[in-house]
Parts: structure tokens; sequence; C-alpha cells
């Protein structure tokens, strides 16, 4: 078992890292490339908001995402892009994802969704508080 602990402290914030990271470059990347889909969802759930400011929105989703998701996997400057993926999440995690107010064919999904988001947020809290790890480009001291 100590062999493992030390095995986990070694390469276990490396891995956690490669696959925290890997859902923002995704996501980011699919939004990128499917701009005008993603906008028009993001209209359909958020109506009382004008296009142009969904369009914005989109934008800054984009840049948060990939940019925040680059920071996490290379470990530089890991806990300003975990802050900043952590203070994103909240809001779009209750817009995108209240599933408390959905029907119930729709609510096991977006539950599913709330809940994986949370967990995300636990795992941003958990690099905003420890830092990148030992193999990343900034070593990183509260």
């Amino acid at each position: 078992m100590k062999q493992l602990c030390k095995w986990a402290q070694q390469y276990g914030p490396l891995i956690g890292r490669l696959l925290m990271a890997n859902i923002f470059l995704v996501s980011g990347f699919n939004k990128l490339t499917g701009f005008a889909g993603t906008a028009g969802y993001m209209a359909a759930t958020m109506s009382s908001v004008d296009p142009t400011l969904i369009k914005l929105m989109l934008v800054a989703t984009i840049i948060i995402e990939l940019g925040g998701g680059l920071m996490i996997l290379l470990g530089w400057q890991a806990r300003w892009g975990a802050t900043a993926l952590l203070l994103w999440m909240i809001p779009v995690t209750y817009i995108f994802h209240a599933y408390w107010g959905l029907p119930p064919e729709q609510m096991m999904p977006q539950f599913i969704n709330f809940q994986k988001n949370m967990a995300m947020m636990g795992g941003m809290l958990y690099i905003i508080a420890y830092g990148s790890g030992p193999y990343s480009l900034a070593r990183e001291n509260c």
C-alpha cells in the first residue's frame, strides 16, 4: 500500500489534470466548431437574453473552457485556470442543468449532468488547494 500511495502522489496529479482538462478541452472545441448550434441551444434555454449577448457569452465560454483546460492540462497557472472554471461552472450548472423544473423524462439526464458538474467543481477546488503537482510547467505553492 505504501508503494501505491507513493506512486499516486507522484503521478496522480498529472493523470488527474489530464482527465479533468479533457472534458473542458473537448467541450470548448465542440462549441467552437459548432458555434451556431450551441448558440441556438443557449438562446432556447435563455430565451429572455438578447441574441448578441448569447454570442458574447458563448465566446467567453469557449475562452474559459479552452484556456482553463489548457492551464490545468499543462500545469501552468493551474490554480487560476481552476478558479476561472469553478466560478464559470456555478451559473452554468444552475442555468443549464436545472433538473428540478423539468418534466420527468428530462429530469434524470439533467440530474446526472448537474451531479457531474458538482464533482468537477470539487476537482477544481482540489487543484486550487493543492496546485498542479510534480509534473507540470509551474509547480505552485500557496
